[in-house]
């Protein structure tokens, strides 16, 4: 398996620290409002690595950070006239809404920044005992200089960041020893949320939060850094030498960022009136078209969301999910059980396509070429499945294809949960048959529920329901 790993920049074999696991640590949203379709892309696209290093027989330890500690949080809740934390529950809880409409299954740990402050404190005391970070007025700074490799993710220079003006120097004070330190603690200022330390009391920097979340639940060195491209610096880089200076190893082994989504060939901007939100897209869209229109382009090239590509997006997927919903109905009238030698000979064919999107999945995670394959199976599934057909090839089909979607969290057997008012209304629907006296129908709703876990029970004060 091949990934392209931004620090050397080549595709290079993936060899795990561990044999048979994966630690992974993905940058997760900072909570201040609903997430947006950029938020979307690394979401939607490192869960899908996940979920592929899983099918290929891996033990995945995946962790994806909440950032509930920030500027735009505090201004958010000072707006509202309510506590920050109240802000970031909220849209906590928001965000887990929408990752589940994507289909992006839930992290083994979702850490929170406000959760592991102790620590960072102690990172921070750690890297000031071994002259890496020094304190000026309460607030705490990382000796960028004294890093040697600071800029090796990036590949920028630091002589070339310095003399490259304001517009790349990370932001502070006059009090540093150098324009280019960063911050890791800082004082608190009126309104905010704080904790004790032994500078001040305050907050972190953001850059080493995610130091201290990777290294508590992966440890020391992990295998997989992911994010949006946007992160690579300054963030990616202040983790790198944080984590470094502060652990003496190598940090993590490959780093994989995804590039920038545009809203109809623009960046998106509030300004300019094209952003977008997740639960907006949702109004309009299953979820499952965005996140099959997000898998339809590499994750390394830039993507342009617009109307025409969500169509195509819901067409193609809908092509999958007609050719599901066919081999299912196809199945329920089967006459005969099982295959034949005919059929057998017939089902290897299908191994090709698994070696085309195996083939795809292990080129840096190319779910394009992947989808092209599940096409390709769907054509031949379209072509070799008939009413004659055995219910064991027909069930074949129909799980090979299953499978290769879920490989990509596309969710295409839809046999879905009903939701409490579908089950009213099939409940009114047969009371009207009974009172027509059609008991046929009647029975058959019954039957229907039942299929689906749905126990009734009639009683003199109307219809009673229950799962199963």
């Amino acid at each position: 398996m091949k990934v392209f790993n931004t620090l050397t920049r080549r595709k290079e074999e993936f060899v795990p620290l561990e044999p048979g696991k994966v630690k992974m640590y993905v940058c997760g949203p900072t909570v201040y409002n609903f997430i947006h379709i950029g938020n979307a892309r690394p979401m939607i696209v490192f869960d899908t690595v996940r979920r592929y290093f899983e099918y290929k027989g891996y033990d995945v330890n995946y962790v994806s950070n909440f950032t509930d500690v920030d500027d735009k949080i505090i201004k958010k809740a000072i707006e509202e006239g309510v506590s920050a934390q109240e802000i970031s529950q909220r849209y906590i809880a928001e965000c887990k809404k929408d990752m589940e409409g994507m289909n992006v299954k839930p992290a083994t740990k979702h850490p929170l920044a406000t959760e592991e402050i102790c620590g960072m404190v102690e990172m921070i005391a750690d890297l000031i005992e071994k002259g890496y970070a020094y304190e000026k007025n309460g607030t705490v700074y990382f000796r960028t200089r004294r890093f040697k490799d600071y800029g090796k993710l990036s590949h920028k220079n630091l002589d070339d960041l310095r003399s490259g003006g304001r517009s790349l120097l990370v932001t502070g004070e006059d009090e540093k020893e150098d324009p280019l330190d960063f911050v890791l603690w800082k004082p608190k200022k009126e309104g905010e949320p704080a904790w004790e330390s032994p500078w001040c009391e305050g907050r972190p920097g953001w850059h080493i939060e995610c130091s201290v979340m990777s290294k508590k639940y992966l440890g020391e060195q992990i295998d997989i850094h992911a994010g949006g491209e946007d992160l690579v610096f300054p963030h990616h880089e202040n983790e790198i030498a944080q984590s470094e200076a502060a652990n003496g190893k190598e940090f993590a082994r490959y780093w994989m960022h995804n590039a920038f989504l545009n809203i109809d060939n623009r960046k998106m901007s509030k300004s300019l009136g094209n952003f977008r939100t997740v639960r907006e897209i949702s109004e309009q869209y299953d979820l499952q078209v965005l996140r099959f229109f997000m898998l339809s382009a590499h994750y390394r090239s830039p993507l342009n969301f617009s109307a025409d590509l969500m169509e195509a997006s819901a067409n193609g997927l809908e092509r999958i999910v007609n050719a599901v919903d066919n081999l299912k109905h196809l199945m329920g009238a089967a006459q005969t059980e099982a295959m034949n030698e005919a059929e057998n000979a017939t089902f290897t064919q299908t191994e090709e396509f698994v070696k085309e999107f195996e083939a795809a999945m292990d080129d840096d995670f190319n779910t394009a070429d992947a989808i092209a394959a599940i096409f390709d199976l769907v054509k031949f599934a379209n072509t070799t499945a008939s009413a004659e057909s055995s219910k064991e090839y027909l069930k074949k089909l129909f799980d090979l294809i299953v499978k290769l979607g879920d490989v990509l969290g596309l969710i295409l057997d839809k046999e879905e949960e009903l939701l409490d008012a579908d089950i009213e209304k099939l409940i009114e629907e047969r009371q009207a048959a009974r009172k027509a006296k059609d008991f046929a129908r009647a029975d058959a709703i019954r039957d229907e529920l039942l299929a689906k876990g749905i126990i009734l029970k009639d009683t003199r004060e109307g219809v009673q329901w229950k799962k199963a």
